[in-house]
């Protein structure tokens, strides 16, 4: 007779899996370091398609459980075609998308019960950078992005507020967004 154990979840999260993972890493660090990839192909005019495949992490290659294609393109109004977001409006999906994962994660480890997290993100972009008529004095790229959170659950304000601050915190994306992060570009031609 075989008997089947289903692993612990709270909002979703495999609780026990999670923290797991945190003792083999803090037994084992070199597992924490990470490599992920994009690969992006120009399709035409301002249209491109990357797709997300592989990685590395935990001492390895990994891959995807799926290969996810994503479109990037600009609107009709910036000259492009709308076959997908703009790349400027994947950033400000990735940030909340990480906040997000990072509430979920930390409110099923404090044992909290999570009904709803949902947000909005708006990024100001002034085109005088883009389009180069600043002089240099606007710069390319957002000049302030506002994050919104709902979140409810079965725990009081100061807690869920408490959990959103930790998953700033530890939120990979924000950090980058935050912070300088050094960009090299190589180019092949041929």
């Amino acid at each position: 007779m075989t008997t089947t154990t289903e692993s612990p979840r709270r909002n979703g999260v495999d609780t026990a899996t999670l923290f797991a993972t945190r003792d083999a890493v803090k037994a084992q660090p070199e597992l924490a370091a990470f490599q992920f990839r994009a690969s992006n192909t120009w399709v035409t005019g301002t249209h491109s398609r990357s797709t997300a495949a592989d990685f590395h992490g935990a001492l390895q290659e990994q891959r995807h459980t799926e290969d996810t294609v994503l479109d990037f393109d600009h609107p009709v109004v910036l000259v492009g075609t709308d076959h997908g977001p703009t790349p400027v409006e994947y950033l400000l999906h990735a940030i909340a998308a990480c906040l997000t994962a990072g509430i979920a994660n930390i409110a099923a480890a404090r044992g909290v019960e999570l009904t709803r997290v949902t947000s909005t993100v708006e990024g100001d972009i002034d085109l005088l950078g883009i389009l180069g008529l600043s002089d240099g004095s606007v710069r390319n790229g957002y000049e302030q992005i506002r994050v919104t959170l709902h979140v409810e659950g079965d725990a009081d304000d100061e807690t869920l507020r408490g959990i959103v601050e930790q998953s700033r915190r530890r939120s990979a994306v924000y950090d980058v967004l935050a912070n300088p992060t050094a960009v090299a570009i190589d180019v092949v031609t041929g």
